[in-house]
């Protein structure tokens, strides 16, 4: 997560919820994509197309029409949520820009699609926007990478995993290159030295690479040159030692899933799939997979708002749900018990987008004020767990940039909305 000079922020900010407010003053209607056999080039979404604004509203709902998806199933009957819903439309908060914004407008301007609130296990708030509803499933980009780092903590609670053993203990493809004697401790905890750069609008950095590898773009002739994950990841190189520092690197997940393969002969779909049938989720969650059929861990599952508030709930109910134990309280206080905040404020971006945390087995770890975790995504996903105040947030969204201006006040407004909770 990139940010911006604050000073362009603040008035770019200001001027968009102030068009905001304006906006829930009228009607807004949608932008119809997909209509027609076929749709006019104007509405149609494509597999180049879907991660760019417009096209990114339909497509970040419908992934699953353009790309090689991996089910995970639902169970045989969906369990309802309970609700004790609260008009929180009006409660604000203390925006980057200086402005006390509205729930209301911050969704709107932050451009959600989805933002569910729970508090002891009820829904207090539940809002969607432009055409996505209750039913529809939708992608978490980097959530993922929370999902498989809570199904490895859950695989060394088992002792089927050593955190202390070498990724090239498990993966000898990695010789040579950046993991080979990375720990699976410093894979979950982004903690390992590599030439690798998260810039999303460079065709040239590792991070577009690794698109093309996965699938979630076509490659450029020039680019052209990772037919699968498998073959991208051993190519990747050591840069300075590994440990004492934090590194976001998305395709660390995708070398930390390989090694959870190898130790447990399983996908990480299927590690998830009993999670999810138990948790009486109303639809199939689902990976999009890489074209070898891999499933993408650092960026590619899709599922309802709902149903990734269930898993929330799960976290905040450590690993219990309804008289089952699906994952180990153990394995969510190794989660919740954080790291060094020290080593993640050293990174001055992602200090400015969650000042005070740490990073831990894939999840951000707030131990100032509260116990709270929470899973990001470009494009405004997240996934919030505040421990303290028993509460869970989902937020899906469509936002024009991978990272941009409004990435801040998203979790400011998560933590603002805990807080006020909990009080």
């Amino acid at each position: 997560m990139n940010s911006l000079a604050h000073a362009p922020v603040a008035g770019l900010l200001a001027r968009q919820y102030a068009d905001a407010h304006d906006a829930l003053q009228r009607a807004q209607a949608s932008t119809p994509f997909m209509v027609g056999f076929p749709p006019v080039e104007a509405q149609r979404v494509t597999w180049d197309n879907w991660m760019r604004p417009p096209f990114n509203k339909w497509g970040f709902r419908h992934l699953g029409r353009l790309r090689p998806s991996i089910s995970v199933p639902c169970g045989d009957a969906t369990q309802a949520l309970s609700e004790a819903l609260q008009d929180l439309d009006a409660f604000t908060f203390a925006s980057e820009c200086g402005l006390s914004v509205r729930l209301d407008e911050h969704l709107l301007a932050s451009h959600a699609d989805g933002f569910i609130v729970l508090k002891s296990g009820q829904v207090v708030y539940e809002r969607y926007f432009n055409g996505h509803t209750a039913n529809d499933r939708h992608i978490m980009f980097s959530v993922t990478k929370s999902l498989i780092g809570t199904l490895a903590e859950q695989l060394i609670h088992e002792g089927t995993l050593d955190p202390e053993r070498l990724a090239g203990d498990y993966v000898p493809e990695f010789a040579g290159g950046a993991y080979f004697d990375a720990t699976v401790r410093q894979l979950l905890d982004m903690a390992v030295g590599i030439s690798y750069t998260e810039q999303y609008d460079d065709p040239a950095s590792e991070s577009s690479q690794f698109g093309y590898a996965c699938g979630f773009m076509p490659a450029p002739a020039e680019f052209a040159q990772y037919a699968s994950l498998y073959q991208f990841l051993p190519s990747l190189r050591k840069c300075g030692e590994h440990g004492g520092l934090f590194h976001y690197v998305t395709a660390t997940t995708e070398a930390l899933a390989w090694v959870m393969e190898r130790a447990c002969g399983q996908a990480c779909h299927e590690r998830l799939a009993p999670i999810w049938a138990a948790l009486g989720c109303q639809r199939d969650g689902y990976f999009m997979a890489d074209p070898w059929g891999r499933g993408v861990a650092g960026a590619g599952f899709s599922s309802t708002l709902r149903d990734m508030a269930r898993f929330g709930l799960l976290l905040a109910n450590r690993g219990q749900h309804q008289g089952q134990t699906l994952l180990s309280a153990e394995v969510i206080e190794a989660i919740a018990a954080g790291a060094d905040p020290a080593i993640y404020a050293q990174d001055e971006e992602f200090a400015q987008w969650m000042p005070g945390a740490s990073y831990r087995s894939q999840w951000y770890v707030f131990n100032d004020h509260s116990c709270a975790i929470v899973a990001g995504g470009i494009h405004g996903q997240y996934l919030f767990v505040d421990f303290e105040a028993d509460v869970v947030i989902a937020k899906q969204s469509s936002l024009p940039e991978a990272v941009g201006i409004f990435d801040v006040d998203n979790v400011r407004a998560l933590r603002a909305l805990a807080a006020h909770l909990r009080d």
